[in-house]
């Protein structure tokens, strides 16, 4: 077919548009080097000095070290021998607590919530919207663009354009003719039936194919017959405008650490146990815990700071921090609680 071209081998989408078009966007003109997707790093600025913390003495003092008493320990032990379908509560109930020996855990836990920033190339179908393109003025740098921050530490991906980065191109696909031809019929509009094999009758039968009325070829089930498709990139539009696009991700990162125990219990159990919340700070930056009781906190909580400003302070910059340390307390499992069965 005159005027279409077979272009079902090209890709679908260039990594990157044409030098010819960016010399037309100075503002980027780095993207003449980096050939693909850019990370930009954050501006230094000045962040808000978090409060100093309270002294461990006065919130120690405030702080309701949570109590197992043997009616407590009585209801946990019947209530995971209610949920098990196989146990039976007589003996639960009938149990004669002797001694309950407790240990106290902390837990410290970090969360940094973060933004990074990265640019790439893309493009759409040019419909009758107005381009906006370099004649309207500057591009804005990418941390000069002002968003909507989502909740903080509600992780988030959004994509926008980045003003006057537009520039108008005939589509790369269909080299602007909107259609190309059909790489199933070869644009010919029928192909051979897959019946008769184009023998325009069944094997072993005198009558001619039914599916082809025996002519041996049927419409290509592909373009419908009409030997070309509208092109898929374009959309039948003939250009694309291509643009830079702003790509923020706001994401979590978390450090966790228990204090050392001799328990014999499942991590991801100990995760789940409730205790009582004895320090909580969140700022745009926070200081580590210095002075606590237990040594093992301090270490951590200055270790996790580190680990996060280490990972995030090149590629991405930290919005808020927030960290808080609890305490629980219960009977150790094993021969921490020793209970008798009366048996009659």
């Amino acid at each position: 077919m005159a005027g279409v071209a077979d272009l079902s081998f090209e890709a679908e989408s260039p990594v990157m548009p044409p030098d010819e078009l960016l010399e037309g966007l100075p503002s980027y003109d780095w993207l003449l080097q980096g050939r693909g997707r850019r990370v930009f790093f954050p501006s230094l600025e000045a962040l808000g000095r978090p409060q100093e913390p309270a002294s461990w003495s006065s919130v120690l003092e405030h702080s309701r070290v949570p109590v197992v008493t043997e009616e407590v320990a009585r209801e946990a032990l019947l209530s995971f021998v209610n949920s098990q379908c196989c146990y039976s509560s007589v003996a639960a109930g009938n149990l004669i607590i002797q001694e309950l020996r407790q240990q106290t855990l902390c837990r410290y836990r970090l969360e940094t919530f973060s933004e990074s920033r990265v640019s790439e190339w893309t493009f759409q179908p040019v419909t009758n919207h107005l381009v906006d393109g370099p004649q309207r003025g500057a591009s804005p740098r990418l941390w000069d663009m002002k968003v909507q921050v989502p909740p903080m530490f509600q992780e988030d991906t959004r994509r926008f354009q980045v003003p006057h980065s537009s520039l108008v191109k005939e589509c790369h696909k269909c080299h602007g003719r909107g259609r190309y031809k059909c790489s199933g019929c070869h644009g010919a509009g029928m192909v051979r039936c897959s019946s008769c094999s184009g023998t325009k009758r069944k094997a072993r039968q005198p009558r001619r194919c039914h599916m082809c009325s025996g002519s041996g070829r049927r419409r290509c089930s592909t373009c419908s017959g009409r030997g070309n498709k509208t092109c898929a990139t374009c959309k039948g539009e003939r250009k694309l405008e291509h643009f830079v696009q702003l790509v923020i991700m706001w994401k979590n990162s978390l450090f966790e650490f228990v204090s050392p125990h001799h328990l014999h219990c499942p991590g991801e159990l100990l995760a789940k146990a409730r205790g009582e919340n004895l320090f909580r700070d969140e700022n745009a930056m926070v200081y580590p815990i210095v002075d606590f009781p237990l040594r093992d906190i301090s270490l951590a909580s200055q270790r996790g700071i580190e680990e996060h400003t280490a990972a995030l302070a090149s590629r991405a910059r930290i919005l808020q921090q927030k960290e808080k340390d609890g305490m629980w307390t219960g009977p150790l499992k094993g021969n921490t609680v020793n209970v008798h069965r009366w048996c009659s």
